[in-house]
C-alpha cells in the first residue's frame, strides 16, 4: 500500500495544535493595505481556528498532522 501524500500547500498553510484543533493566517493582510482602516488591520493580526465545516477537508489533506 502506497503511503499519502501531503497536499504541500495546505502544509504550509496549516498547523495542527496540540489539542487536535487546526490554526490559520488571517486573509486580507498582504496588499492594498492603505484604503483598509488600522482598526480593520489590527483586527486581522495573529491566528484564528479553522472552521469546524472545513475541517474535514483540512484534515483530509493533512494525512499525518
Amino acid at each position: 500500500m502506497p503511503k499519502m501524500k501531503t497536499k504541500k500547500g495546505a502544509a504550509k498553510r496549516f498547523r495542527v495544535r496540540a489539542g487536535g484543533t487546526v490554526k490559520r493566517g488571517q486573509a486580507f493582510k498582504r496588499h492594498i493595505l492603505t484604503k483598509k482602516t488600522t482598526k480593520n488591520k489590527r483586527h486581522l493580526r495573529g491566528t484564528e481556528g479553522v472552521h469546524e465545516t472545513n475541517l474535514v477537508s483540512v484534515r483530509a489533506m493533512l494525512p499525518y498532522a
